[in-house]
C-alpha cells in the first residue's frame, strides 16, 4: 500500500475510500445512557442500537459494503439450484483462495455446524491455536473437545512485543497428538487471527510447521478464515520473507496449507453467509449432505443470491491492501495513542478491535467481580461507544462455575470503512478519563441464565452505586457536554 508522510510529523492512518452514503447517529446525554444502559441489563449485547453512538461491539456483518459490492447485488440470479450467481461465488473463491469447491451457509456458525457434523466424531478432540466461542460449543455439542496449544507464557501476556502470539506452539501440538493419537483428531485448526486472546495473528512459519506435523501423522487442516486478509497483511508488515509479496499472493499460500478453509462473509466479504472451500470432492459431499438438511440447496446454503453476489466481489476487494489495511491501521493508531496515555492495552496491536486489559484497568476488582463486563458498561455509560466484554462471562464457561477465562479484555472493534478518525480520537479521550477515573468502576453481577452463548442472553446488574458516582464525577468533569 502507498505509504504517506505527513509534513507536520503526525502518525495518523489516511482512509482511502470516500464515503458516499451515510447514516446518523445520535449521542445521547449521560443520563439517557444510564437509562438504556439499565433497560439492557448492564450487558452491551442487550442494548437497543438507537441508543449507540459509535457501535465498536464486533465487525461481524457491521463492516461497510463498496459501492461495486451493491451494484453487484442488482444482477443475482434467484434461481433455487444451479445459479450462475454460485458460479460467479466459485471463480472468486478458486481466484482469492485456491479451493475448487465451496459449500455455502448462511452464516459462520453454521458453516462450523456443518463441518462438525461431518467429521467430527465422539470422543475427538480438536486440537488448535486458540478457540473461539462458538468453534467450542459446536465440537462440545458433537461430542468432542477443543484444546487450546498457543504458548501460554506468550499469548496470554497482555503487553509483549512477540510479533505473532496466534502461533501454535509446535511442540504442544505433538504431544498433543501423541497422546490422543491421530485417529481422534479430525482436524488441526488455525484461527486468522485469534480473537479471544486479542486478534493477534499467527505467522507463515508456523502454519507451515503445523502443515509438516499434520502430513507426518495424515491429519487435515482446518482454516478459520474470517480475518484472513488482515492476518495475511501482517505477515506482510512483520514477516521478512514476505515483505515484497503482494496481498494476494500471501492469500493463496495460506490457504493452500489448509485442507479446509472456512469463513463468516460477514467479516471476510463484509456480506451476509458463509463458505466452506476444499480441494477434496469426497469432503465436499460430506458436508453437502449436512448442508441439504441444514441451510438448503447446495447452491445457495440459506443466502439470498444477492448476498452471494456481493460475497464474491467482496472476496475480489479482500486482496486490496488499501482496504484491508484500515482495520489494523486505525487499531494501531488507538492501541498505540492509548499506549502513550498509560492505558494497559494488548500489545502489539492485533485485528478485528483495539484491546484493553480489563484486569489491569480495573486493577482493583478481583476477577470475580467480572471486571471486563464493569469496563464495557462503564465505557458505554461515559462515552455511548459499545464495546464487547471479551472475559469471563464472554468466554465458554462449560457450566462450571469456577471457571476463569484466560484473558479479561474488552474489545473496542473497529468495522472496515466505517469509523473516522474524529471519532476514534473521541472514544480515546473518553477512555482516557475513565481510566483516570478508573477507581470509581465497581464490581457487576449476573442473573445466570445457562447453557450456550450466554453472553447474549443475560442481564447483569451493578453492585452498590457505583453507576451514579461515575456520572456524578462525568457531569463535574463535563459540565456542558454529552
Amino acid at each position: 500500500m502507498p505509504k504517506v508522510k505527513f509534513y507536520t510529523g503526525i502518525d495518523i492512518p489516511l482512509e482511502f475510500h470516500r464515503a458516499r452514503i451515510v447514516q446518523k447517529v445520535r449521542l445521547l446525554p449521560i443520563d439517557e445512557r444510564y437509562e438504556a444502559l439499565k433497560k439492557g441489563g448492564f450487558n452491551t449485547y442487550r442494548m437497543d442500537s438507537a441508543d449507540v453512538y459509535l457501535d465498536m461491539l464486533t465487525d461481524s456483518g457491521t463492516n461497510a459494503m463498496s459501492d461495486l459490492q451493491l451494484a453487484a447485488m442488482m444482477r443475482a440470479d434467484d434461481a433455487y439450484a444451479g445459479s450462475e450467481s454460485f458460479k460467479r461465488l466459485e471463480k472468486a473463491v478458486f481466484d482469492v483462495l485456491g479451493k475448487r469447491y465451496v459449500v455455502p451457509a448462511h452464516q459462520g456458525r453454521a458453516a462450523e455446524n456443518v463441518i462438525m457434523r461431518a467429521f467430527l466424531k465422539p470422543g475427538d478432540v480438536v486440537p488448535m491455536n486458540y478457540h473461539f466461542g462458538s468453534t467450542a460449543n459446536h465440537i462440545r455439542i458433537n461430542g468432542g473437545r477443543h484444546i487450546d496449544l498457543v504458548a501460554p507464557d506468550v499469548a496470554f501476556t497482555s503487553a509483549s512485543d512477540n510479533q505473532f502470539k496466534g502461533n501454535i506452539d509446535i511442540a504442544r501440538l505433538e504431544d498433543c497428538i501423541a497422546k490422543y493419537g491421530a485417529e481422534h483428531i479430525p482436524f488441526i485448526r488455525m484461527e486468522a487471527s485469534t480473537n479471544l486472546i486479542g486478534g493477534q495473528p499467527f505467522s507463515m512459519a508456523n502454519l507451515m510447521e503445523v502443515r509438516k506435523v499434520a502430513d507426518r501423522h495424515g491429519i487435515k487442516v482446518l482454516l478459520d478464515a474470517c480475518l484472513l486478509g488482515e492476518n495475511a497483511w501482517l505477515i506482510i508488515q512483520r514477516e521478512p520473507e514476505y515483505a515484497h509479496a503482494t496481498l494476494a499472493e500471501v492469500l493463496l499460500k495460506m490457504c493452500s496449507l489448509a485442507d479446509i478453509v472456512y469463513f463468516s462473509a460477514r467479516k471476510l466479504s463484509c456480506t451476509r453467509g458463509a463458505v466452506i472451500a476444499t480441494d477434496n470432492y469426497q469432503d465436499k459431499l460430506k458436508m453437502d449432505q449436512v448442508v441439504a438438511v441444514f441451510e438448503g440447496y447446495v447452491t445457495y446454503g440459506g443466502m439470498s443470491m444477492k448476498e452471494i453476489e456481493a460475497m464474491a466481489q467482496g472476496l475480489y476487494e479482500a486482496t486490496d491492501e488499501e482496504y484491508i489495511c484500515q482495520n489494523p491501521e486505525f487499531i494501531r493508531y488507538f492501541v498505540n495513542e492509548a499506549v502513550r496515555m498509560g492505558i494497559p492495552m494488548v500489545t502489539p496491536p492485533g485485528v478485528l478491535g483495539a484491546q484493553i486489559d480489563a484486569k489491569k484497568f480495573c486493577d482493583h476488582l478481583p476477577v470475580k467481580d467480572l471486571p471486563a463486563s464493569s469496563l464495557a458498561a462503564a465505557i458505554y455509560l461515559c462515552s455511548g461507544v459499545r464495546t464487547m466484554d471479551g472475559g469471563t462471562y464472554q468466554d465458554v464457561s462449560e457450566d462450571d462455575p469456577d471457571f476463569v477465562a484466560d484473558m479479561e479484555l474488552v474489545r473496542m472493534a473497529f468495522p472496515r470503512k466505517v469509523l473516522t478518525l474524529s471519532q476514534t480520537m473521541y472514544a480515546l479521550d473518553r477512555l482516557k478519563w475513565l481510566y483516570d477515573n478508573r477507581k470509581l468502576i465497581g464490581a457487576i453481577r449476573c442473573h445466570d441464565i445457562p447453557g450456550m452463548q450466554r453472553c447474549f442472553r443475560t442481564p447483569m446488574e451493578p453492585v452498590g452505586d457505583w453507576p451514579e458516582r461515575l456520572i456524578a464525577k462525568f457531569k463535574q468533569d463535563f459540565p456542558d457536554s454529552l
